[in-house]
């Protein structure tokens, strides 16, 4: 499969960049590395004439290769036909199946997030749920390419997923009608008094622009200014570091959107705002950005940039903290490594690796009546094992500190249910923007 489409966007849970391998630069070894690879030579030729049964090469040396990776970080990875063909769909966002992100948990399927407006979503999937069986059949231990393969299908056809949810003292089971996943990765509605409210679902090609119509489409609603706008990046899983750029660039006028900082020049970058977009598209609008656990990657660019310029409030809960950039790079016309090369930085130069974007306000969603056993088993970037350590050292409380109870916010779902209020973290976003208004453009923690 040629690799020209896949590469023509971003991984969707990482900005990645195309940099040629060459040939000569693939064959240098050095010296002191000989001795290395002199026992992985024996070792194949070892398990080539004794193993009990006989191993192709091509078994081995996708072994040593996966081996290889497994020793970095969790987002490096060896990418061939059908993991090539799975970043293709995700990019695209056009694809039969459930409609969720999922992510390897030491060896167990766990929900990163169900897309909005999925199947899955529909069906009541949430986010760290783990799934282990699929039509009755475990799948602890699977690949995780296997594992999602198996829940793709055609749409119509239906699927039951066994699920283990923390909290329910026992596994259950759902149904799930899979369907043809044309993902909106930008919708929009008009609020009441005149607060515009914009979902980013994913950071596909062509969202910054998405949005820059959505607020025009918004504005001609209510024809003229609106009186605020939210914006939403919860369960956003991330994307194109471009698109991440182009739209912070949108709502900031001067100063640094982010930085990536590498071991080599080529990897360490500044990216600026006015370079994307002229101005403030909602210069003067009061602006509240919503995040989440599932918040990660691209999303955590355009909230810490927006929060280091003070150009937004930031609402909901501590994102999910990753702050790595992966490098797509060729190795041939069908496989590819997808190797961490860089950090990136917030204005400030915070680094959001491990700790991730800690909101102005932490709103919990009790209109989720799972949300606070949930929590306490969030899974982020640094549950995971063989996850980069952050530079600075990060104190356990700060980490800590989102799960703990706020005496301010104490409604159940079902009383939040009876009068009328489905998303709570959205509500008073809401509100706090007809309380406020303008000042809620400056305030700080």
């Amino acid at each position: 499969m040629s690799l020209a489409r896949p590469l023509r966007a971003a991984a969707l849970l990482c900005a990645v960049a195309l940099v040629p391998a060459t040939t000569a630069g693939l064959a240098q070894v050095e010296g002191r590395a000989s001795p290395e690879f002199a026992k992985l030579f024996a070792t194949y030729q070892r398990i080539k004439a004794s193993y009990v049964e006989p191993v192709s090469d091509d078994v081995l040396i996708r072994g040593a290769i996966d081996g290889m990776l497994a020793a970095l970080d969790p987002h490096s990875a060896y990418l061939d036909g059908s993991a090539l063909q799975r970043l293709e769909t995700m990019i695209d966002g056009n694809y039969q199946g459930l409609g969720i992100s999922v992510q390897m948990d030491d060896g167990a399927v766990k929900v990163v997030s169900p897309f909005k407006g999925s199947p899955a979503e529909a069906a009541g999937i949430k986010a760290g749920d783990y799934i282990t069986h699929i039509d009755g059949k475990l799948i602890y231990g699977l690949e995780l390419d296997e594992a999602v393969q198996q829940m793709r299908g055609p749409a119509g056809s239906a699927i039951r997923l066994s699920i283990f949810r923390a909290g329910r003292d026992a596994p259950f089971d759902v149904s799930v009608t899979r369907g043809l996943i044309e993902l909106e990765p930008v919708t929009h509605e008009l609020k009441a008094g005149r607060i515009g409210y914009i979902s980013v679902n994913e950071f596909s090609r062509d969202v910054g622009a998405d949005v820059n119509g959505a607020l025009n489409a918004l504005r001609g609603q209510v024809g003229g200014q609106l009186a605020g706008l939210v914006l939403d990046l919860r369960r956003n899983p991330g994307g194109s570091l471009d698109e991440a750029v182009a739209l912070s660039d949108l709502f900031l006028d001067k100063g640094q959107i982010v930085s990536q900082r590498g071991r080599s020049r080529a990897d360490t970058i500044q990216y600026q705002a006015e370079t994307v977009y002229r101005g403030d598209a909602a210069r003067g609008v009061p602006m509240i950005v919503l995040i989440d656990v599932g918040s990660a990657s691209a999303s955590e660019i355009v909230a810490g940039a927006l929060q280091d310029q003070h150009r937004a409030l930031i609402m909901g809960e501590r994102s999910f903290g990753k702050g790595s950039v992966q490098t797509l790079l060729p190795l041939a016309q069908d496989a590819a490594l997808k190797l961490t090369t860089a950090r990136y930085y917030t204005p400030s130069g915070r680094s959001v690796q491990e700790g991730g974007i800690e909101p102005d306000i932490r709103v919990p969603q009790l209109s989720d009546p799972d949300a606070a056993t949930r929590s306490q088993y969030a899974m982020r970037e640094s549950d995971l094992r063989r996850h980069l350590v952050n530079e600075v050292d990060l104190e356990d409380e700060s980490l800590e500190s989102d799960r703990q109870a706020d005496p301010r916010f104490t409604a159940t779902a079902e009383e939040l249910k009876a009068q009328g209020v489905e998303d709570f973290q959205l509500d008073y976003a809401l509100k706090t923007l007809r309380r406020t208004g303008g000042a809620v453009m400056t305030a700080r923690r």
